[in-house]
């Protein structure tokens, strides 16, 4: 979602003398310099003065006077003055194909029941790849507690994003679930497209906040209940390859004190470290394993609950298009961008210690670059709503887990 979307180009500017836009400008603006496009730059015609409505209603009365003239309006600060520049064309959202949605989310419903039988599976066990997943197959439906746990905050995540766009008459797909067979979750998780650019920081703001919020209004209900209804076991002293652990959050760690009471996983010894020293180090690179230690054994609706918070906190990382993105840019503006490489930093160094992260710094390197810049840059966010987008950061400090999966290798 950028500007690029709307730079048309026009073979025909506009001159002085066939200006009927003007007029219309200078409804909602007091017009103090006016400069014409040429063949080399992105716009028609740009103003520059004073607003004089409130500057969501002058745009809002600007874009309707306009698009007659099919033209489009970008209200932006520069040089410290209000900005109206005239971008031809008008964006028309095209229509999306709803089969493609479906189809995608009836595989991934398979393909999730199938991650969550695998989790479950306790049956007979053969070296065969495909006796394998034969005898899962067979055992499929036991997978159901996993996969409406998971895809219960995959939608409540989607359709948030969904019915906040459509609130604000934005035009947007239905969500793209997205299969994965054979993998740990069963999915990648799922996404909707916005067909055109938000109208402005607020509807940015609550576009992309809805979706994480409302994935969190269900996984933690279902983190909850699936830690209520695990079991503690002792860990065994030594760990097969395949054998690990789940990584560790802030909230999850919180979430399972508040149900077992204690900090897990409970090491038997702290290998005569602090207890403090031993978990900062565990927390930030899973290790040392704590075998012979105590831990939650994760049902099917438990190992859910824990996937959706990991979900939500690589959404809330702030940088480019991801719902953190968003976040810090409605605060912070352009300067949001000035933070992308100390985050592609951070990761590496991370990726070091967890492989996966190697895949999220070549995802920033390329989508982290671009945030999604409205067509009203004037219009500031409310107190209520600024609240909303620095919670959100908090958020993902308290949901990022530096080592997602600890495997024994």
């Amino acid at each position: 979602m950028n500007d690029s979307a709307l730079q048309i180009p026009n073979s025909e500017f506009v001159t002085p003398q066939s200006d009927a836009i003007t007029p219309l400008v200078a409804r909602v603006m007091r017009i103090d310099e006016t400069t014409w496009g040429t063949q080399k730059q992105n716009f028609q015609v740009r103003y520059r003065g004073k607003l004089l409505l409130d500057s969501a209603e002058a745009y809002d009365q600007l874009s309707q006077a306009v698009r007659q003239h099919q033209m489009t309006p970008l209200f932006r600060m520069e040089e410290g003055r209000e900005t109206i520049l005239l971008l031809e064309g008008v964006l028309e959202p095209k229509p999306s194909n709803p089969w493609i949605n479906l189809i995608l989310f009836i595989i991934t419903i398979f393909s999730v029941l199938l991650a969550g039988a695998l989790y479950a599976y306790d049956g007979a066990v053969s070296d065969n790849p495909l006796e394998m997943i034969r005898l899962v197959l067979g055992k499929l439906w036991t997978g159901w507690p996993f996969a409406v746990s998971l895809l219960a905050i995959l939608l409540a995540h989607e359709f948030g994003h969904y019915t906040a766009a459509r609130y604000h008459k934005s035009a947007v797909t239905l969500p793209y679930f997205l299969p994965f067979p054979l993998s740990v979750f069963g999915t990648m998780g799922a996404f909707i497209q916005l067909k055109e650019p938000p109208k402005n920081k607020k509807i940015l703001l609550d576009i992309g906040a809805a979706g994480p919020y409302a994935g969190l209004v269900v996984a933690i209900p279902v983190l909850l209940f699936g830690l209520y209804t695990s079991k503690l076991h002792e860990l065994p002293t030594y760990l097969i390859s395949g054998q690990g652990f789940e990584g560790n959050s802030i909230l999850y760690l919180l979430a399972k004190f508040a149900v077992f009471g204690e900090w897990l996983p409970k090491p038997a010894d702290f290998q005569g470290m602090s207890p403090i020293l031993y978990w900062l180090r565990y927390f930030f690179t899973g290790s040392p394993l704590p075998h012979g230690g105590l831990d939650v054994t994760l049902n099917q609706v438990a190992w859910a609950g824990w996937a959706g918070l990991l979900v939500t906190a690589l959404n809330l990382i702030p940088a480019g298009q991801l719902d953190g993105g968003h976040m810090l840019y409605v605060l912070f503006g352009s300067k949001a961008r000035k933070l992308l490489p100390v985050i592609l930093i951070g990761l590496v160094l991370l990726a070091l210690v967890w492989s996966g992260w190697w895949l999220w710094v070549v995802i920033l390197l390329i989508l982290g670059r671009f945030h999604a810049e409205p067509l009203d840059q004037i219009t500031p966010l409310d107190p209520r709503r600024k609240a909303v987008a620095a919670f959100g950061l908090v958020l993902f400090v308290l949901l990022f887990m530096p080592v997602p999966l600890l495997t024994m290798m």
